[in-house]
């Protein structure tokens, strides 16, 4: 038996070649039986682990003491010491219990043991850190966003062939919006560290020209989150007017400068709700690693309603959005895809959901109801209503589909946006449009009614017409149903975000209105993700 020998130094991130008494890795036949079988036993739940050293002749990757093991462990070890300023499980590969491991390891069995542990902390670290610590169609069935994972064989092949130190770097999100979100995550947790914010603001609604503690608690408040400079006034003043007119622009609240019931509710949450909704959006955008967002995209971030058209990370076009009522089947979900066309004087195909469940009961009980809609059969050819007893079907067994052809009324409005997929989610016009005026806009069925339809028709025809306007108003005009391809097919990016870097770098929240962030923060919670202590 050779005992191990050396330091392991876990500030250094590196642990000494001296603390294996082993030679450089060698031939499989050089190796000491109980150090092959030992890996053969450990690797033979993962078949990707155990080809690799299989078919690598059981050379060591990591427990060596050849100048590139000892890079890579070092590597390794740096990465994993740094998993909980991602927000990762940091238990799923414990640097801690790794180094204690080696530091411990006394026989062949030891290493090999020791070895393998390595290769799975590789590969779990890997994975999460390049894709997502969590399974987001188990977290919620309305995020439907398909997820690139790492292959395993070829993190281990890159491990052993490239340089270590750039193989973990190239796994970290390419983002800017990632290292701005991590930023964020360390500011909150040393905030919490500090005490948090200070007290709540016990108070309903304060206005301009007000005074007493309420106030001070106010302006102490905003002073802590940033949003307002040293002062010592016990009024509402405009200092303070200000102050929280630009909290409510980062919070999606009218900019009023009063703090309202719902401005207060705002200002009272305690910086670790906050630093919840940043570590739930790191992980949404590990999710998007691999998902090209593309130099030109249209990005409808959810909780905030708005569709944005972003060129080469810029946003330049902007409208306001209607996203599914909070109502389990008509959340609208999260996914993205590529918009090929759009569709002028659209006609209304009623989805099938909302026919049985919605319309057919009132055809049973009134056969001219919604007279607004043609029936139409299996081959899309309108049926007489007179000659269909829709009393004398079920919502299983009704053959009919209900149209509503172009007009003026016509629940999609003028012109719909389409990237064809399996949820059948789409970007539209409508006659509602009363409905933007509201600060919280959760009215649809699933679909993404738009603002200005129009205006973000041009937009988009802008790459592909010397006139967009005059292009859209010909075919509008007609009156009839108008198919216009785009060139240059748009990835379309249907994403929810509650905490997002703004524009200038801030960041900005909204409110959790399907309640995913919620249940994504379980998940993390439930893989093994621990913020700090919970302060006001």
């Amino acid at each position: 038996m050779t005992r191990w020998n050396g330091a392991c130094s876990v500030s250094g991130l590196v642990l000494s070649a001296s603390l294996f008494a082993f030679a450089a890795p060698i031939a499989a036949q050089d190796f000491p039986s109980p150090f092959v079988q030992t890996i053969a036993a450990e690797a033979s739940e993962d078949a990707t682990i155990a080809a690799f050293y299989a078919e690598n002749a059981y050379r060591t990757l990591w427990t060596g003491e050849g100048a590139q093991d000892v890079q890579r462990r070092s590597a390794l070890l740096a990465a994993l010491s740094g998993a909980a300023a991602h927000g990762l499980p940091v238990a799923r590969y414990d640097v801690a219990e790794l180094t204690a491991q080696l530091r411990a390891a006394q026989t062949e069995g030891d290493r090999a043991r020791a070895e393998v542990a390595l290769t799975r902390a590789y590969l779990a670290y890997a994975r999460d850190i390049k894709s997502g610590a969590t399974d987001p169609k188990r977290v919620d069935p309305g995020i439907v966003r398909e997820i690139a994972r790492p292959d395993p064989a070829m993190l281990l092949a890159q491990m052993q062939t490239r340089n270590p130190a750039e193989v973990m770097h190239s796994l970290l999100p390419t983002s800017p919006r990632y290292a701005q979100l991590m930023r964020a995550k360390l500011s909150l947790e040393a905030q919490i560290a500090e005490g948090g914010w200070g007290p709540a603001v016990k108070a309903k609604a304060l206005a301009p020209g007000q005074s007493g503690d309420s106030v001070v608690a106010l302006r102490d408040r905003l002073g802590a989150m940033g949003y307002l400079g040293r002062s010592a006034t016990k009024t509402y003043d405009a200092a303070l007017q200000a102050a929280v007119q630009r909290f409510q622009l980062d919070h999606g609240l009218p900019a009023t400068g009063s703090a309202d019931e719902r401005t207060l509710a705002a200002i009272n949450v305690a910086p670790h709700e906050r630093l919840k909704s940043v570590v739930v959006a790191m992980e949404r955008v590990r999710w998007m690693h691999d998902t090209p967002l593309g130099d030109r995209h249209i990005w409808v971030n959810l909780p905030d309603f708005t569709a944005k058209i972003v060129d080469h990370g810029k946003v330049t076009f902007e409208t306001r959005s209607v996203i599914g009522k909070d109502v389990a089947a008509q959340h609208t979900p999260e996914f993205s895809d590529m918009m090929a066309h759009m569709v002028i004087n659209p006609s209304w195909g009623v989805p099938r959901s909302i026919i049985v469940n919605e319309y057919l009961p009132l055809l049973q009980r009134n056969p001219n109801a919604v007279s607004h809609l043609q029936v139409i059969d299996g081959r899309g050819r309108v049926v007489p209503r007179g000659s269909v007893n829709f009393a004398g079907y079920s919502a299983r067994t009704f053959p009919f589909g209900l149209r509503q052809p172009p007009s003026d009324g016509n629940a999609l409005g003028k012109v719909k946006f389409m990237f064809p997929n399996v949820h059948n989610i789409y970007l539209h016009d409508t006659p509602a449009k009363n409905l933007f005026s509201h600060d919280v806009r959760a009215y649809s069925h699933g679909c993404i009614r738009l603002a200005d339809p129009f205006d973000f028709a041009y937009a988009l025809l802008a790459l592909q017409s010397e006139d967009p306007q005059a292009e859209f108003t010909r075919h509008l005009n007609t009156g009839n149903e108008t198919t216009v391809k785009l060139e240059q097919k748009v990835p379309v990016h249907l994403v929810y975000f509650t905490a997002w870097p703004g524009e200038k770098g801030q960041m900005t929240y909204r409110a959790d209105v399907y309640g995913r962030d919620a249940k994504l923060f379980q998940a993390l919670e439930a893989a093994g993700v621990v913020l700090p202590a919970v302060q006001g």
